[in-house]
């Protein structure tokens, strides 16, 4: 008995201790105490750091690049995929500044990087892109210059050509006080208003300037800087220029614009393809039909992919921008190109065929066609600057007048 009251003795002051501990706030922890090791799988083990890509694109490609970029996180979850639409120039500039740190940059096309490129080079005394091997730039789409005009204004201008829609065309039909009218074309027409970006600002502006170039010249040696300063060349330039009414920062949002409003904003649009693909079939039923066509030497936006030798990039980065480039170039994504109005860099991919779907089989009937007139080769960057040099000074002194 006195065994078993030393037991009962025992159990009491026990449980008098806990009712104790609990009232103080210390009950007792439930689990290994924080000094003993976790078991295995309890806790996730911390992540590393994981590797951003900062991928700074023309705002043109922007939903190709968003589809391509989808796919591309799926596949790598470990990555993390920043997206920066942003226009070429500005782009360029920004980059240039410091402002702007891009893992990939793939602007418009190659006039502007190559720009870049030697400002670049000059400020820093280095490249900043790679000019061979597997960092060099690559393209990844591809789409021309085009003139987009409305069917019943393109047949004056086609007449006044003598059977071709060009720049000389469109010259004699701005330069006339007496608008459509110079060019057999309607009274109730008014004047011809024509439509493109400004070239400061906008790649398509800079490549419709280069179009005028390219037709003034001909095909014959790479355009040099003295013969900028021609004044023949120039006047013709200056003519044509007069004919646009506002100079748009964007070819996007100046390409809905015309199918808004139709031929009373503009007439003819220089714009990309791959934007005329995608507005044709809005245009329909609304003020007539769009016509596509082709200047005589066309000049590519080959869009290419370029990965800075730039401190900011990280050997990680860099080996996962790789990754990024070769997945924008791999078949599939590549083959999705039609579908949102471009051709594909990759010339493994047809544009023929495909069925009712392929843009160059089912616009056929606008002016799409697959089969392009000889494509210019780029100029170098000393060339660009002074174009734009050249446009700028002249419009400066068309507003003073």
């Amino acid at each position: 008995m006195k065994s078993k009251g030393l037991i009962l003795l025992v159990f009491a002051v026990a449980a008098a201790a806990l009712v104790w501990k609990v009232m103080r706030g210390g009950a007792p922890r439930l689990g290994p105490s924080p000094s003993a090791p976790a078991a295995a799988g309890s806790a996730p083990v911390p992540a590393g750091p994981r590797t951003q890509l900062t991928i700074v694109f023309g705002t043109e490609k922007e939903d190709w690049m968003r589809a391509a970029a989808d796919a591309f996180r799926t596949a790598h979850p470990d990555l993390d995929v920043e997206l920066v639409p942003k226009g070429s120039l500005e782009a360029a500039q920004e980059i240039l500044d410091g402002k702007l740190r891009p893992t990939v940059w793939s602007p418009a096309d190659s006039l502007v990087m190559t720009m870049l490129d030697a400002d670049w080079r000059t400020k820093n005394g280095a490249p900043l892109f790679a000019r061979e091997g597997e960092l060099a730039p690559q393209p990844v789409l591809l789409s021309p210059l085009v003139f987009v005009v409305w069917e019943d204004r393109a047949q004056a201008l086609l007449k006044a050509g003598k059977g071709e829609l060009n720049w000389k065309a469109i010259r004699k039909a701005v330069a006339s006080n007496k608008g459509w009218l110079a060019v057999g074309g309607k009274a109730d027409w008014g004047f011809v208003k024509l439509g493109h970006t400004d070239p400061t600002r906008s790649n398509s502006g800079l490549q419709a300037l280069w179009s005028m170039t390219l037709e003034f010249y001909g095909r014959g040696a790479p355009v040099r800087v003295e013969q900028l300063l021609r004044p023949d060349y120039q006047a013709f330039v200056s003519t044509i220029e007069h004919g646009v009414t506002r100079f748009e920062p964007s070819t996007g949002t100046f390409m809905v614009d015309m199918v808004r409003f139709g031929p009373s904003k503009y007439d003819i649009a220089v714009v990309y393809e791959s934007l005329a693909i995608a507005q044709i079939a809005n245009a329909e039923g609304r003020w007539g039909d769009l016509h596509v066509y082709y200047p005589q030497l066309t000049a590519w936006s080959d869009h290419p992919a370029a990965i800075p030798q730039a401190a900011w990039v990280s050997d990680a980065q860099r080996a996962a921008a790789r990754q990024f480039v070769e997945h924008l170039r791999s078949h599939d994504v590549q083959a999705r190109a039609l579908a949102f109005g471009f051709r594909p860099a990759d010339p493994a991919v047809p544009i023929k065929g495909g069925g009712a779907d392929n843009p160059f089989t089912r616009l056929a009937p606008h002016g799409l066609r697959a089969e392009l007139p000889p494509v210019s080769a780029a100029p170098d960057a000393e060339v660009v600057r002074n174009l734009l040099t050249m446009w700028s000074r002249m419009m400066a002194g068309t507003a003073g007048r």
